[in-house]
């Protein structure tokens, strides 16, 4: 009963719960793609802030089932009322403002393509995406899983010093999260993911050798902007590069990356653990796993170029 309710359908339910509002946002707000989907997703990650001492509280006063019941109910009510206004925009909807186009007014960046779930599963593209979710997740919660033991090791902070640390890393999560998404409205979505990973690369090679406490914390968090911003960002890029068609099942996919790395993530941490004796150690491995990551950036750069290209091959061909 436990893994059929808690892992099977409160799993669905989640998945659920965070795509379909969040792809929903990106149709309403093409011009600011990333902000919209960062708002959303920021709050996918501060909602453990809020429910936590809520939960606690209940269970302390009421007992462990009854709180289930009155947390069931509480969701119920909130999500079935709020999924009353989830709706896609109408066809061919713009912004107020963007009518205009053609007379001068300001214009909304056309999708590279306009996709279906299952036709975009069978470009390089996609799967360049997914690896480099892959990875960003999977070093991220590497870094989280072992966040305390590895400033204790390598500054020397103390147990309690090392909580509260670890603490402010949910804070920079969540903010890395709305900060990261809107700025690559105006950078672009492949100009933030290769910023994402060259910040991390310099930081995981950087970390082992850092003495000075605030230093080291200012950098973990650092990468924790970069791990948040890497989940609010993947939506408009999606957006961009395959369209709003079917952008709800093309995130679904790409999600899958996310489950993978839940699983390979703590694995693979505590192998190199292990194996080498030293959590610096396992840092330089993840910071060669960025290496790779940014060149599939570059990748993915190039496949958009060749296909711009193309398009306006044809454009011109129909022209003449």
């Amino acid at each position: 009963m436990l893994y059929l309710f808690y892992g099977v359908f409160g799993g669905i339910g989640l998945g659920v719960g965070y795509i379909t509002p969040v792809s929903t946002l990106v149709k309403w707000f093409p011009d600011r793609r990333g902000l919209a989907t960062g708002l959303a997703i920021m709050g996918f990650g501060f909602a453990s802030m809020i429910s936590s001492p809520i939960i606690n509280a209940l269970i302390n006063s009421v007992g462990l089932m009854t709180t289930f019941y009155i947390l069931g109910a509480s969701y119920f009510i909130i999500i079935i009322s709020s999924a009353q206004y989830l709706a896609p925009p109408p066809k061919d909807w713009v912004p107020k403002g963007f009518q205009q186009t053609a007379n001068g007014g300001p214009k909304i960046k056309k999708d590279l393509a306009q996709l279906t779930a299952n036709e975009a599963v069978k470009t390089k593209r996609f799967w360049y995406l997914w690896v480099m979710l892959f990875i960003n997740i999977t070093c991220g919660i590497a870094i989280i899983s072992v966040a305390s033991p590895l400033a204790q090791e390598t500054v020397g902070l103390s147990a309690v010093a090392a909580a509260t640390m670890v603490g402010l890393i949910g804070v920079f999560n969540g903010v890395g999260r709305i900060a990261w998404a809107s700025f690559s409205d105006y950078i672009g979505r492949t100009n933030t993911y290769m910023a994402f990973f060259i910040i991390q690369i310099i930081a995981y090679f950087s970390l082992p050798s850092i003495s000075h406490v605030l230093f080291f914390q200012i950098v973990l968090f650092a990468v924790m902007t970069c791990y948040g911003g890497g989940f609010a960002s993947i939506p408009a890029y999606i957006g961009d590069l395959f369209g709003t068609k079917q952008l709800s099942a093309i995130h679904g996919y790409m999600l899958t990356a996310w489950a993978a790395a839940g699983l390979v993530g703590p694995i693979l941490t505590a192998w190199v653990r292990e194996t080498t004796g030293s959590y610096q150690s396992m840092l330089y491995v993840f910071g060669g796993l960025f290496m790779v990551a940014l060149l599939v950036t570059m990748l993915v750069r190039l496949d958009i170029k060749k296909i711009e290209k193309e398009q306006q091959q044809a454009v011109n061909k129909m022209a003449s």
